[in-house]
């Protein structure tokens, strides 16, 4: 993680308020908080899932949980009023590309207006020093070529999902615009760092969302089924939720030192990891069968569902360069987690455990 050591030094006692704490994402930041000792708040809907990695981790009862919509401006205002967090990790969103087309309305509403709510209570809190906005891979236009998108390439995703992460973008910078700058004319707190992270295709222990492709394959797993794949020629930057969640706390922490590290930065595996998703199947259901002595397949069902990308890769040479960054674990080695995780749950052991136990691995490594 090249300067990420860090870390431990830096958030001990720093009041940091995590947006989407229930989620997947938000449970394993919330952890890797609390392990650096931060006095973490989160912000949240209930787990939408059951189960759910937030329960399962035990995660709640170590941090500070409010059960909260980011639509709602004087709830989440009367949160920092009374958190006055020094560091916010905006997470909250409808994060599904096939819940979007279902519920576009909603999905602009969480992922464009919760973005401007939250930047709003930056706005009119002092107390805020950094912050980061969790985007995604898919603000980029696709144009389904070859080489990997750079943080300048245009912003206008195609779907509702993926637009209202690009619209969430382009409220982040008219607030840093605005509001957030030295310009003498602005109205605003200057001190504030205001940053971007565009994140690939996330994969981990815990993920239990509906329409993801390493989910799907644990639920047939944990049931014996046969692994249903919708697009298995599609090709996407996985990577384990723990490299870009690092990434996220990295930015947070030299901005808040440092204002010259604030902007968009793109975090996912090396070009030559990317896989299709057909791949990734099969080398999950390699690792599965010959962890749990099983014979788990999958097949090819496409199902004529609404428009995805079939082909995304990101250039992550910013994030290398700024930062010295780099991958910490291939995809392999994060399927082989995601196996560990999911093999320990379906034993009962103790998953907040299992969690912690990866997490010192990761950061070992």
């Amino acid at each position: 993680m090249g300067d990420f050591d860090f870390g431990l030094e830096f958030y001990r006692g720093k009041k940091v308020l995590v947006t989407g704490h229930t989620g997947f994402k938000g449970t394993w930041m919330c952890m890797l908080l609390h392990r650096f000792g931060a006095q973490v708040t989160g912000y949240a809907l209930e787990p939408l899932t059951n189960p759910n990695v937030y329960e399962i981790s035990s995660i709640g009862d170590k941090i500070r949980s409010v059960i909260g919509d980011v639509r709602d401006l004087p709830h989440l205002t009367a949160v920092f009023d009374e958190t006055q967090p020094e560091i916010v990790i905006h997470m909250a969103a409808q994060p599904i590309v096939r819940e979007s087309y279902r519920a576009p309305v909603y999905t602009y509403e969480v992922n464009v207006m919760g973005t401007v709510n939250v930047l709003e209570c930056v706005r009119t809190h002092p107390c805020v020093r950094s912050v980061v906005n969790v985007t995604t891979d898919k603000v980029y236009r696709n144009r389904e070529w070859a080489w990997g998108y750079r943080e300048n390439e245009e912003l206008n995703g195609y779907d509702p999902y993926s637009n209202s992460k690009s619209c969430s973008e382009l409220v982040t910078s008219s607030y840093r615009n605005s509001f957030f700058s030295d310009n003498p004319r602005n109205s605003g707190k200057a001190s504030v760092m205001l940053s971007t992270v565009r994140a690939g295709n996330v994969i981990g222990g815990g993920d239990f969302a509906a329409d993801r492709i390493i989910p799907d394959c644990v639920r047939a797993a944990l049931n014996d089924g046969e692994i249903v794949v919708r697009n298995p020629y599609s090709t996407r930057p996985y990577q384990h939720v723990l490299e870009p969640i690092s990434v996220y706390l990295m930015l947070a922490a030299r901005q808040y030192q440092e204002c010259k590290y604030e902007g968009s930065y793109n975090v996912g595996p090396e070009e030559s990891d990317c896989y299709a998703t057909g791949e990734l199947v099969t080398m999950f259901c390699e690792k599965w069968n010959s962890a749990m002595n099983r014979q788990i397949t999958w097949k090819n069902k496409y199902d004529g569902g609404p428009h995805e990308a079939n082909f995304l890769k990101l250039d992550c040479s910013k994030l290398k360069t700024v930062f010295g960054w780099k991958p910490v674990w291939t995809v392999e080695e994060a399927v082989e987690k995601i196996v560990e995780w999911t093999a320990a749950y379906r034993n009962g052991q103790d998953m907040a455990r299992i969690m912690e136990k990866q997490i010192g691995e990761f950061l070992g490594k």
